[in-house]
């Protein structure tokens, strides 16, 4: 790890002026420009709270919260947009930089640093827009939200390491970006982020140990709901998936970094 942060140190102005390329790229000849980042996911929490608060009623368990549902599911969707735009950005990291990785000499260890501080920074706007909407609805879950920070941590390291893994992986074998988007699909939905687990029969709440997000996701929804602390002993099972990932996806990297180029 020493070694990884003295590598991309001397680049840190490369990843800090990548970052602001992006997101200014995204707004360029648009009228409202970065506006769109307050609009977007302001517009999917008042779809969601009006939808599920207002017109379907929707109840949890124990949850009298009118908005109580609809908390339950922004913090679900939100915090899978995170782990999914890193995972699906990281796939192609190499692909989307080909030219720029077999000209320019740079460490190629910060197209994933990159990848997750853009996604982060994005997670961050929503997440604050959310934070403004559980204060003026009265949720505001308290000091309990301070443990969002290691439950991030979690998310990210698992979620670093899978796309490291893919993205090293997608160079060589283009079939694996098809087939992981397909599979982000039936993870999201095999994920209790729509619905809530107690809904499911015994026997399928027994194969949900083995689904990394489960324990990741039930603690935000648990923060953010009913303001209750995270059961840390669920999260370590994620957390040692996502160093074990990390690891494997810069031995590859290691390993196979000159035939990318080659590759590409």
């Amino acid at each position: 790890m020493i070694k990884f942060w003295r590598s991309i140190w001397p680049y840190r102005g490369f990843i800090r002026g990548s970052i602001q390329r992006e997101f200014q790229s995204k707004y360029r000849n648009s009228l409202l420009g970065a506006a769109w980042t307050i609009i977007n996911p302001l517009a999917m929490i008042v779809v969601y709270t009006v939808i599920f608060s207002q017109v379907m009623r929707a109840k949890l368990p124990g949850v009298d919260n009118a908005y109580g549902y609809s908390i339950y599911l922004c913090a679900g969707i939100i915090t899978w947009g995170l782990f999914a735009e890193i995972t699906a950005r990281s796939q192609t990291m190499f692909l989307d930089n080909a030219n720029m990785l077999k000209k320019l000499s740079f460490p190629r260890i910060t197209l994933p640093v990159i990848v997750v501080l853009n996604a982060t920074l994005n997670f961050g706007i929503i997440l604050g827009l959310f934070f403004v909407f559980l204060l003026t609805s009265g949720a505001w879950p308290g000091w309990v939200s301070l443990a969002l920070l290691p439950i991030l941590l979690v998310q990210v390291i698992l979620a670093t390491g899978l796309g490291m893994v893919l993205g090293v992986l997608n160079v060589f074998f283009r079939d694996v970006g098809q087939f992981f988007g397909i599979f982000l699909q039936f993870w999201f939905w095999l994920t209790p982020i729509v619905y809530p687990v107690s809904i499911l029969p015994p026997g399928v709440k027994a194969w949900m140990t083995l689904n990394p997000m489960y324990p990741i996701t039930s603690s935000y929804q648990g923060i953010f709901v009913q303001g209750l602390w995270p059961n840390w002993a669920t999260l370590t099972a994620p957390l040692a998936l996502g160093l074990l990932l990390c690891f494997a996806g810069l031995r590859l990297f290691q390993r196979h970094s000159g035939d990318m180029v080659d590759e590409l």
